[in-house]
């Protein structure tokens, strides 16, 4: 890095038998006396300015800064000027090709980040900011879960200016800075009484749902985006290609979670519940944009429909349909007249994988294959959700020695009389 300290007070001038010599400068005893001067990896000439009698000091920062372009350690001091907020909106544009995911990181920013640490520089930040900043967030968010998501989103996007050589640390990855901690709820599966008590509960046309749901560990948007070309009733199989997603109050078409195009079996139960459905209610076909609102149009025959004879609109479902059928299953109160229904974050219709995973963890499945049937992307976060739910070693030696003491009604002899 070619440098040099620049004396704005004093001028060199040439005398007339050719030597040289210091005068004052018209700038002599006003403003900043010393800067310097850089160039930069990029070709351009950087400086900064210092007061009388910090010359020293003004070598040292140009060492440190050569010392730093030499390690790659080196940040261009008026791009690290950015403040949080310019670059955050950059970056969540670009950051996922999954539009969902990206509106819910801009609406984690916007509401949760800008407030507080929008308008400070990227090169300002420390530790300490970021500690400030998590205190303000549990007065403002109480579920450690959903704070922990809003950190995280923050602190991608600060391990990228990193990558962009727009910050030499991450500050939210330092020792004192505390994660919010993850407090995901023990999953509690529905028992098969409760499953079929809604079942009973649903409008006849809507009933099917909970076979597929259930049966077959579908996410709703699964369900409502299922089609006939996705069913392989002689081989036992669901292709699943795609789901019925809501995006800016508009429906589209698109891959299922996390582009997990996934194989699931299906049961001889299960294919006989829709093929009784498709001849009560015909499949409909529907034309929605593909992926996003503004995507190609693409045409599904679909085996769930609203009244209508259109798609099932979601929220209309959940609350019109779900919760009455919660009520009358004695799930959740039935409300008084003219309120609405009460919340019921567990049991919405996610509570039917549970217990699709709670049946196939009891009946012995591995959780490679469920994790690969419910489309999760990390075999290990199925099992941090399900362990609880796996049959623990001492219940599978007591089923067994118990097995052996189980005989036919119609003999007489058991265990005792081996030899």
């Amino acid at each position: 890095m070619a440098g040099h300290i620049q004396d704005r007070w004093y001028k060199t001038e040439t005398t007339q038998d050719g030597k040289t010599r210091k005068v004052k400068s018209e700038r002599h005893g006003t403003g900043m006396r010393y800067r310097a001067r850089y160039v930069g990896p990029d070709g351009t000439e950087k400086s900064k300015s210092f007061p009388d009698r910090q010359k020293r000091l003004a070598e040292q920062w140009l060492n440190e800064t050569a010392a730093d372009m030499s390690r790659g350690q080196y940040i261009d001091p008026r791009a690290a000027r950015i403040t949080f907020q310019q670059f955050a909106e950059k970056w969540v544009a670009t950051h996922t090709t999954e539009i969902n995911s990206r509106e819910a990181a801009e609406r984690r920013l916007r509401l949760h980040a800008y407030p507080f640490i929008g308008t400070r520089p990227l090169a300002s930040f420390q530790p300490g900011h970021i500690r400030t900043w998590l205190g303000e967030l549990e007065t403002r968010v109480p579920a450690s879960s959903h704070r922990r998501i809003i950190f995280g989103t923050v602190s991608a996007a600060l391990s990228a200016a990193v990558d962009d050589t727009l910050l030499a640390k991450n500050p939210c990855r330092a020792r004192s800075v505390q994660i919010p901690k993850a407090s995901p709820p023990r999953v509690v599966p529905w028992t098969s009484a409760r499953v079929f008590g809604v079942r009973a509960a649903l409008p006849e046309r809507m009933r099917a749902t909970v076979d597929v749901a259930g049966g077959c560990g579908l996410r709703q948007g699964e369900v409502f985006g299922l089609s006939v070309d996705e069913i392989n009733e002689t081989g036992g199989w669901l292709a699943l290609g795609h789901q019925l997603k809501r995006i800016r109050g508009k429906f589209v078409f698109a891959l299922p979670k996390g582009g997990k195009v996934r194989d699931v079996p299906l049961p001889h139960a299960v294919s006989t519940a829709l093929r009784e459905h498709s001849e009560k209610y015909a499949p409909v076909e529907v034309t929605l944009p593909w992926r996003t609102p503004d995507g190609p149009p693409v045409t599904k025959r679909l085996i769930f429909t609203g009244a209508s004879g259109d798609h099932v609109r979601v929220s209309h479902f959940n609350d019109r349909i779900w919760k009455p059928a919660l009520a009358v299953a004695g799930i959740i109160p039935q409300p008084e007249e003219g309120q609405r229904y009460a919340a019921a974050p567990e049991d919405g219709m996610h509570a039917l994988r549970h217990f699709y995973a709670s049946v196939l963890l009891d009946a012995g499945e591995n959780i490679r294959a469920l994790s690969q049937y419910l489309g999760h992307s990390d075999p290990g976060f199925t099992l941090r959700t399900y362990t609880h739910l796996m049959p623990s070693s001492e219940g599978r030696t007591r089923k067994a020695v118990d097995s052996l003491y189980e005989a036919p009604p119609e003999h007489d002899h058991g265990p005792e009389t081996a030899p």
